[in-house]
This record gives C-alpha cells, structure tokens and sequence, in this order.
C-alpha cells in the first residue's frame, strides 16, 4: 500500500481529531467575527490549499453574503502592493505554514489593517507567527508529497470556521458526524476510473459551485501522481472554448454529488456522452446511469469531501497501475518555498 493510499483513508479519523480540538475555539471565534461585523476575507494559498481556500470562499460568500478574493502572493512579493484592507479577515491557508511568500503577504495585509487567522498542519509555523490566530488542522504528519488527508483537513476546517461564523448549526451538526460518512467513502469501488483512465494521457474534470474546487484538486492530483494532463472546468463553461477539445473517446469525469448543481451536471454528462467523449460520471445512488458511486455526506456544501474522498483511493491506485509511485512524484517535494 502506497503512503498515499494509507493516508487518504485515514482522513476521516484525523477530522474527528479535529472537530473535538478545534469546536470550542472556532465558536468563540465566530462569535468574535460577527460582533466584527466585517466586510469581506482574503484568501493566501498555493496549490492544493489554493484549491481549498476556493472551497472556503464559495461557502463564506454563499452563508455570509461577503466577497472572498484569494490574493496572489506576487502583488506583495514582487509588486508590493500598497494594501488597504480593514475591516477584511485574511485567512492563509498551508500544510506547512513555511513558504515565504504566504509569510510575507499574511503580514502585509495584517499591516494593511486586515484581521488575520492561518489554518496550519503544523503548530507554531511561521505563518502561523505573522497571524493572529492559528488553528491547526489535525491532520499529523503527512509523508506522501501528494497532499490527501490535509486537504481533507482542510476543507473541513474551512466549513467549521464558515459554520462557526454564519452560526449555522446545520453545517455544524453535519460536519460533525462526517467522518462516519467519509469512511464510506474511502470505501467505494472505483476501479472502473483505473480500468478506464490506465492507458489515458489527457482528461477533463467537470465540477460546478462548492464542487468546483474538488475538480481542481483532482485535476491536480491526475497531474501530480498520475502523469495525466488534466484539466477542471466548471458546468457551466466547458461548453465554451473547452468543448473545442473533445473527440470520439475523449475522457470526461464528472462530479454530480447530491444538491442544485447535480440536474445540470447529470444533463452536461448525457450531451458529453452524446456527442462521443468516454464520460465518467460519479453521483450517489439515486443516479442510475453513474459510473462511480458516491456517498451522501449528509448536507449540501459537504458533500465535495465526499467526492475527493473516494477520488483520492482510486487516484493512488491509478497511479500504481500506471507504473508510476504516487509517493514520489517527479520533480516535486513535500514544502514548496516560493517568493
């Protein structure tokens, strides 16, 4: 069994970690930003955290009604940018907490007036220095370079603090029994993904609303663990310029996971099919015609952690397939440190 494998399905232990360290504070701490009465939040992020802080954002403008913008790094690293930012929160988001780049931007905005929170895998990083506040993920030590159960552990962050903030005990109630559910769906047979995506060199990866910052993710990881040129796109625009690329057998795979997105994405997936492209199409099992099962995970804006759960243990075994080793992908290192 690859890290990568282990890891993944280990995740759902280290979000029951996390709830139990991490409910108390982030309730006192959403109490503290509704009596802010702020006006927006800021996103610092790279990579899969990136992906992340995408999934953040979308929940945050969806339960507050407030913009969230992920800030590029280069506006404060190279162009030093003159930030005027009160009344905003500033959430950076990392594995490590150690790139100087996300370092160097949390601090520029906490001097430009913003409020600031790192959500860290490991305590006392340096972001976590720069920021007000640090929760920490509880994910543990992660030894794969491939990024799963901290990704995981970070979007089940994200939701807790937009759950804590919004007071919303409905999210709150559903995070908490998550794991149960995400054991499920480590659980899920996705070997017709390997079986089609073995000998495969280009894909799409179709998302839509709080699900497109999984499709980002997965699109990610095909790249990084599986030498497959993949790229994500939204429902709602891949029927523009992207559509130019699809050919008899082209590969598809679509997240249709419960909620409003799902009519649309089922509909995009029956055109894709219809026009030749090799769709395959995950949804929950009131989708008869899916390809891949997917579990429920018990409330709407959850159910991406659902999806990249079960994505996550056939991306590892995908890559073994291809020969490759998902722990060591080529060129890459655990903490990228950029400026």
């Amino acid at each position: 069994m690859s890290l990568m494998l282990e890891e993944a399905q280990s995740a759902p232990e280290c979000l029951r970690a996390q709830w139990q360290a991490n409910a108390g504070t982030l309730a006192e701490f959403g109490q503290i930003l509704r009596e802010a009465d702020l006006h927006g939040a800021l996103t610092v992020a790279r990579g899969s955290s990136d992906h992340a802080a995408a999934y953040f954002g979308y929940l945050g403008m969806k339960h507050l009604g407030l913009p969230v913008a992920s800030v590029p790094p280069s506006l404060t690293t190279v162009a030093n940018a003159p930030w005027r930012v009160q009344g905003q929160l500033a959430v950076a988001i990392s594995q490590s907490g150690a790139s100087p780049d996300l370092v160097a931007t949390q601090k520029a905005l906490a001097v430009g007036g913003a409020r600031s929170l790192a959500l860290v895998n490991t305590p006392d990083s340096p972001l976590g220095q720069v920021s007000e506040r640090e929760i920490a993920l509880h994910a543990g030590v992660e030894k794969s370079v491939a990024a799963t159960k901290s990704y995981l552990a970070t979007l089940a962050a994200g939701a807790h603090l937009v759950g804590a903030w919004a007071d919303d005990e409905a999210l709150l109630s559903a995070l908490e029994a998550l794991p149960s559910r995400l054991e499920s769906a480590a659980r899920q047979d996705w070997q017709p993904a390997v079986d089609a995506l073995v000998g495969v060199d280009r894909l799409l990866v179709i998302g839509r609303g709080v699900g497109l910052a999984i499709a980002q993710e997965a699109a990610l990881k095909f790249k990084e663990t599986c030498a497959i040129q993949a790229e994500p796109f939204s429902a709602a625009e891949v029927r523009h310029g992207p559509m130019a690329l699809i050919g008899p057998g082209y590969p598809v795979l679509v997240f249709a996971p419960p909620g409003p997105d799902q009519p649309g994405l089922l509909e995009l997936a029956k055109w894709l099919e219809s026009i030749g492209a090799r769709v395959l199409l995950a949804a929950d099992d009131s989708v008869a015609e899916r390809h891949l099962p997917l579990i429920d995970a018990g409330h709407d804006d959850l159910q991406p952690l659902s999806v990249i759960q079960s994505f996550y243990v056939m991306a590892a075994k995908l890559a073994v397939a291809r020969g490759g080793d998902p722990d060591q992908p080529r060129h890459l290192q655990k903490v990228t440190r950029t400026l």
